[in-house]
């Protein structure tokens, strides 16, 4: 039974691939706007690496596609979508303001917990209303879950990266800082920072291959898609994946 469905899906996805052998395709140059965000995205001189940067290469590797990158803050990385400056993005979650100028096309990367990190005692987080009070550390642009993107109620505290964020948590800038559980951990971990999670959380949503509504890239969604489901079939997505929960479980 799993030889004829491996067998099925490989019908479905080849005559996709099959098309990439035109020079359009092959000479296909796409522009990734990412911001360092370890160990989803790492962008920093010369590497460029990370859980969602290396998914992407090897779904770029299977359509012949030449990856260029260019690193800015989240934010700034929204902005050069709309103006049109990169073709994809790597990891947004998606919401309506967005799907206005990216299409998400496949929900390549894992779901991840919301956590709040704390250092003092009193800041620990053990409902939604905790949250009310505190100054809390947000990456500028990112969103998090609808109640607390909505929450106008709540004083939030933006940065440019999650670095950044557990450093002003350290100097008493901000009281609480929401990340992404890997991406948290990765921040704590990096600096030797003695910060603890609190039990309130928020379920994580899949993330997306994003593109630009106004890129050409866009035209080739089917072949994302297509490339995805094979690297996923050949269990290379699943390594990767592993690959990154044990290096920040170390």
């Amino acid at each position: 039974m799993r030889v004829f469905t491996v067998a099925l899906l490989m019908a479905l996805v080849c005559p996709v691939l099959a098309q990439q052998g035109t020079e359009t395709v092959e000479g296909l140059t796409v522009t990734v706007g990412a911001n360092h965000a370890p160990p989803y995205r790492i962008i920093q001189g010369g590497e460029r690496t990370g859980l969602y940067v290396d998914i992407f290469e090897e779904i770029a590797d299977r359509l012949g596609w030449k990856v260029l990158y260019r690193e800015a803050p989240f934010r700034r990385v929204l902005r050069m979508v709309q103006q049109g400056e990169v073709d994809v993005m790597l990891g947004p979650l998606e919401t309506q303001e967005r799907a206005e100028l990216m299409e998400f096309v496949a929900p390549a990367f894992p779901p991840e917990r919301r956590l709040f990190f704390y250092l003092s005692k009193d800041h620990r987080i053990e409902r939604y209303d905790d949250l009310y009070g505190r100054a809390i550390g947000v990456l500028e642009g990112a969103s998090y879950f609808p109640r607390f993107d909505n929450d106008e109620k709540l004083l939030k505290e933006p940065a440019p990266r999650y670095e950044n964020l557990m450093l002003m948590m350290q100097k008493g800038r901000v009281d609480v800082v929401i990340a992404p559980e890997l991406v948290g951990l990765y921040a704590v971990e990096e600096l030797g920072l003695d910060v603890e999670v609190s039990p309130f959380f928020v379920p994580g949503e899949r993330s997306y291959i994003a593109v630009a509504k106004n890129s050409p890239v866009l035209q080739y969604a089917d072949d994302i898609r297509a490339a995805l489901k094979l690297i996923e079939m050949e269990g290379i997505h699943e390594d990767l994946v592993l690959k990154y929960l044990d290096r920040v479980a170390e």
